[in-house]
């Protein structure tokens, strides 16, 4: 099997799969949800990282005309 007939072998299920909710985002989400909750696994979810006063990028300066 080459690359492009992965690609595509992928391509056409993400298709099938977001055609099957009407492309509507909220229900993939919603059904991505609900088979994490049936696996049983334990899913991870990290809080965003503050940067540190020296990593912050600097405000932009505002103009005054």
């Amino acid at each position: 099997m080459s690359i492009d007939s992965l690609v595509d072998e992928i391509r056409a299920e993400r298709e099938a799969y977001a055609a099957r909710f009407n492309y509507d985002l909220w229900a993939i989400y919603r059904d991505i949800k609900e088979r994490e909750r049936k696996s049983g696994r334990s899913y991870v979810s990290l809080t965003p990282k503050r940067r540190d006063s020296e990593q912050a990028v600097p405000e932009k300066p505002t103009s005054t005309l």
